[in-house]
């Protein structure tokens, strides 16, 4: 405990004193955000140019980038590899995360419940709250459709990949585990005769995950919940850096505790604010369900507009899975690393634990924001046209909320501000743990500092260009991670048919009775 709060007041103390000379030089600190907005834009600028070229470049009119198709042939490759395991599973994987077969001598960190609330703080957030507004303000309510299709396959991905974080976890002689993509990207192609790939592609996929943690799982998450604070706090309308530097504390003090304490602040944060944000839809959906058949026509029409023709309809598409890509994060690998966390002794079951994860993040939460926003009308309407051309999500879905509940932006602030935090521990430990498998474990001191003073820089630097750069690492992540599945598979499918006829068969419950 007192070498924690010592290591605490190293990384705070650092983190402040790289900090101060923008706090205190406030009136400077515009001219350096400006510095940092047009480095991002250039950096983005070309590394987007390489990565998401447009695969369907030969049909005019059309825009299809790789990493999207990328991340949704795989989704639905493993979908029919698994053999719907996201329909056949559905009903024990909440039998799971109740804990009713959880083990306190089996080897983790985690329990069942905690490892899925560390995964779904990283991925129920901002891209909820923001990106599906952001989603909907380009493709209309057709993208909708596309988030829930989306969100239903990658449940199978999400399986697979956290699965395989299982299997190839190394839990460390002080009890720590390091598990996840990277792991199983060079350990277990090593076993299937790529050892050199499987190497490179670990190290690409740490470096992207280093990148997206600071990016999507950071700045973006401190750039957005901005947005919404300042309509409610004119002091941080004013003084953007006052709420990036009470934000690096907050995170600072809770990072530092390591999986085990981000486990516990987000076993009590996400159940809460999940509930708070899904009732307060459900209000504003039940007040207006004489809308609701019309609505869902909207949405469904929306999908498959015929004036739109081809490129139309691929352009919604598009829009609909790179929103729910970013949001659950399924084929990305991220949620691998703390799923390997969990303490069991089948791999294959943490994986069922972690397919809950689309289906609450996208199909569920997902649809009531959009449900919200095409009610109100707001994605189109003149008086929020700035917030749509600045793509404000945030801030967007705090205005729809407003047009029915006057109070609630107040509320919505909070959960905002909530949800930003619970992402940006959550990613600080995927990031760490990738900072660590690169340069040792005793590096990952310098890689928290340096997440804190990233979280400070996301309070001046513009939505757009950290939008564009979290969608640049968070989705490349997919090209090293989803080869590797597909090189994978068939380990988890042997694991998975395994698994399947112990519970028919009744061995999980005979377990439990002799435990007991």
């Amino acid at each position: 405990m007192q070498a924690n709060k010592r290591l605490a007041t190293v990384v705070l103390g650092l983190a402040v004193a790289l900090l101060a000379p923008a706090v205190l030089a406030a009136d400077e600190a515009v001219g350096f955000g400006e510095s940092i907005d047009q480095l991002f834009g250039v950096l983005v600028g070309y590394l987007y140019a390489l990565t998401f070229f447009d695969v369907l470049g030969f049909i005019d009119g059309v825009t299809l980038p790789f990493a999207v198709a990328w991340l949704a042939v795989g989704a639905i490759y493993f979908t029919f590899r698994m053999g719907f395991i996201n329909l056949r599973a559905f009903a024990h994987a909440i039998q799971c995360v109740r804990g009713k077969y959880d083990d306190p001598k089996d080897i983790g960190e985690t329990s069942h419940f905690q490892a899925l609330s560390t995964a779904l703080s990283a991925t129920v957030g901002l891209g909820n709250i923001a990106g599906v507004a952001i989603a909907i303000s380009i493709g209309g309510p057709g993208a909708t459709f596309w988030m829930i299709v989306a969100g239903f396959f990658g449940m199978a991905a999400k399986f697979t990949e956290c699965t395989l974080g299982q299997m190839y976890r190394e839990v460390r002689p002080d009890g720590h585990v390091m598990g996840g993509a990277m792991e199983y990207l060079s350990k277990g192609l090593a076993e299937v005769g790529w050892a050199k790939t499987g190497k490179v592609l670990a190290v690409l996929f740490s470096i992207l995950c280093i990148g997206g943690s600071l990016g999507a799982g950071n700045a973006f998450q401190v750039s957005q919940s901005l947005s919404v604070v300042q309509q409610s706090v004119p002091t941080i309308a004013e003084n953007s850096w006052i709420y990036g530097l009470i934000m690096a504390v907050l995170v600072g003090l809770v990072i530092i505790g390591g999986i085990k304490r981000i486990a516990h602040v987000t076993q009590a944060i996400v159940p809460s604010m999940c509930g708070i944000y899904i009732l307060a839809c459900l209000w504003i959906v039940l007040s207006h369900v004489s809308m609701v058949p019309a609505m869902l026509v909207q949405i469904v029409a929306g999908a498959f507009t015929p004036e739109a023709g081809l490129g139309g309809i691929i352009g919604v598409l598009v829009v609909g899975f790179q929103r729910a890509a970013f949001s659950s994060e399924a084929g990305i690998g991220s949620a691998a690393i703390a799923h390997s966390t969990a303490r069991t002794k089948y791999p294959v079951r943490e994986g069922i634990v972690a397919l809950l994860e689309p289906f609450i993040d996208t199909i569920v939460i997902c649809t009531m924001t959009a449900l919200v926003i095409i009610i109100t009308g707001v994605y189109n309407s003149p008086e929020t046209a700035d917030l749509v051309a600045n793509r404000q999500g945030a801030a967007l879905t705090s205005a729809a909320f407003g047009a029915v509940i006057s109070w609630f932006p107040l509320i919505l602030t909070l959960a905002v501000v909530l949800f930003a935090f619970s992402t940006m521990i959550s990613w600080s430990y995927y990031g760490e743990r990738c900072w660590s498998y690169l340069f040792g474990e005793q590096s990952a001191i310098a890689f928290r500092i340096m997440f804190v003073v990233v979280v400070f820089l996301g309070s001046i630097t513009s939505a757009a260009n950290i939008l564009d750069f979290s969608d640049l690492m968070i989705l490349s992540m997919a090209f090293p991670n989803i080869l590797g599945l597909y090189l994978l598979q068939d380990k988890v499918r042997a694991a998975l048919n395994v698994y399947m006829q112990k519970l028919r068969n009744g061995d999980f419950e005979r377990e439990l009775l002799e435990r007991d």
